[in-house]
């Protein structure tokens, strides 16, 4: 089994049904979420005129490759009417896979750990409440040192406690 560790957002409709909704699917995948950090609202960042998101980051194992994987999580955004008319827009769940196992791994269509997450507070504050000395394998900090060192100032702010 490897460790993956998962970045969920959602700012449509009940946003925290569909962030359980995509937890159970994750389950039905062969993705078995183990812990999950508390929900947090946070300011949309790049498009900024839309709703607030709810994220949050999950820690689960998996037998699966990283392109199966891949291919999982975007099942489960399917199954949650995910429509990708805009990157950066609106959504009713977004998956990202943050890390998996402490590998680096450079696809066509996946890069991890994910290109982004270090500069993103919605990420990283939840990964930092559940690992925070979990240490990237490109960049070679921990969460806690990537969080201290972010420059986005978006705010994130926790609101709930986890989902399971």
């Amino acid at each position: 089994m490897s460790v993956t560790y998962l970045a969920l957002g959602s700012n449509l409709g009940d946003r925290e049904s569909y962030l359980r909704a995509a937890v159970a699917g994750l389950s039905r995948h062969a993705i078995h979420p183990a812990r999950c950090a508390s929900l947090y609202l946070t300011e949309p960042r790049d498009n900024i005129d839309q709703p607030w998101f709810l994220n949050t980051v999950i820690e689960a194992t998996t037998e699966l490759d990283p392109g199966r994987l891949l291919d999982a999580c975007l099942a489960v955004e399917q199954e949650n009417h995910r429509v990708r008319s805009d990157d950066k827009g609106p959504r009713t769940i977004d998956i990202d896979i943050i890390f998996y196992e402490h590998k680096a791994v450079q696809m066509p269509r996946l890069t991890i750990p994910h290109p982004r997450y270090a500069h993103r507070r919605f990420v990283l504050e939840p990964l930092a409440e559940l690992s925070p000395d979990l240490v990237d394998s490109v960049r070679h900090q921990t969460v806690r040192e990537l969080l201290d060192q972010t420059d986005d100032t978006g705010e994130v702010r926790r609101i709930a406690p986890p989902l399971f």
